[in-house]
């Protein structure tokens, strides 16, 4: 097949990374992918790193000279089977330019994250008639259209992110701070994720600091629009010599091994990949029942769910987990147990490269 992905945010994270994963996994099956995206995106930069090929499109903004170039490039490329979108104002653009293209592909909806879909006319166009098919990365994303916007459940199916089971595993902690320049003999928590709002990194922050104790210490791996504000809240709550943030990481894996715990106090999501790698590393997790994280971590048995936004609750968490290391070791080694028996990159590749198939019925894009 030649597949052709979509992706107009200029942003780095979870999202990207698995458009990626997914499209070097495919091209390593024998399918013709690419990637359109802007010029000045972070999954354009990152694209030859992976080996996927790119082009380059100015589709920034819901707006006519973007669709014209768009529409542009679907002409020169020649036949596409199936154009899989990721965000909102790609989905736009694809499914106009679409809309006014003879012979034009099947188009596929991917939904990372659980922001509602306004009801209206305009999005149940999108959605249930340009759009074939929607692909959720959490069963919980799927139920949200189906309940809260009434879409066709026959036409949305779920496939949860994929993680390289073998790379992800647990590690000697010691080692791994004194490899990272952190303190052994110190309890180091982490959390792996673009510095955006949504996250909880400034929840984390001031439940890291109710634990007030000097033992312990926060990794912030990641950067992003917050960063700024990040800093001046840990200089604020006088955190500035207990707090690590390296940025992002090429390779995330020794951070992962150095945690004691993991924490995500989100807002929203899909299922985030830095949630799943952390549970393959065997580490105990705690965030909150937001998107499809209730599907993959249980309370009291694989992570601890605390309500976003509930600084007390994570506090307390917080506080359990590390003073109690029979507890936080049973929870590790069931996450990871969970992890390894869901969480596989083969699955994800499997299925869609299954539903690709299914939606791509010989339709060309000339």
């Amino acid at each position: 097949m030649r597949i052709v992905h979509t992706e107009s945010s200029c942003g780095w994270g979870g999202q990207e990374i698995r458009i990626l994963e997914e499209s070097r996994g495919l091209l390593a099956r024998g399918h013709e992918v690419a990637i359109v995206c802007p010029p000045t995106s972070g999954i354009f930069r990152a694209a030859a790193a992976y080996g996927v090929p790119v082009a380059a499109v100015p589709i920034y903004k819901k707006r006519l000279p973007d669709l014209l170039a768009l529409r542009r490039w679907l002409k020169q490329a020649g036949p596409i089977d199936v154009i899989n979108t990721h965000s909102s104002t790609d989905s736009w653009l694809v499914a106009l330019a679409c809309a006014a293209l003879p012979g034009a592909p099947p188009i596929v909806r991917t939904r990372h994250i659980s922001s509602p879909i306004p009801n209206n006319m305009a999005s149940r166009w999108l959605y249930q008639s340009a759009t074939s098919l929607i692909v959720t990365t959490g069963e919980a994303l799927r139920q949200q259209l189906i309940n809260n916007n009434g879409f066709d459940p026959a036409r949305i199916v779920s496939v949860t992110t994929g993680m390289d089971v073998d790379r992800y595993v647990p590690g000697d902690k010691e080692i791994a701070k004194r490899k990272l320049g952190i303190p052994c003999g110190q309890f180091l928590y982490g959390i792996v994720a673009t510095l955006r709002f949504q996250k909880g990194h400034a929840e984390l922050l001031r439940a890291f600091a109710e634990q007030n104790d000097t033992s312990c210490n926060l990794a912030i791996v990641g950067d992003g629009p917050q960063l700024q504000n990040i800093n001046a809240l840990i200089a604020e709550l006088g955190l500035a010599g207990r707090i690590f943030m390296p940025g992002n990481q090429h390779d995330i894996l020794p951070w992962y091994q150095a945690f004691d715990a993991f924490v995500l106090p989100t807002h929203a999501e899909g299922m985030p990949q830095s949630l799943m790698q952390a549970m393959l590393c065997a580490l105990p997790v705690i965030t909150t029942p937001v998107g499809s994280i209730p599907s993959a971590v249980e309370h009291e048995q694989t992570g601890l769910l605390i309500s976003p936004r509930n600084i007390s609750e994570l506090s307390a968490a917080m506080r359990r987990v590390r003073l109690d290391p029979v507890f936080r070791q049973r929870l590790g080694a069931s996450a990871r147990e969970i992890a390894l028996a869901r969480f596989d990159i083969k699955r994800m590749l499997d299925d869609m490269e299954c539903l690709f198939y299914k939606v791509a019925k010989g339709a060309t894009c000339n």
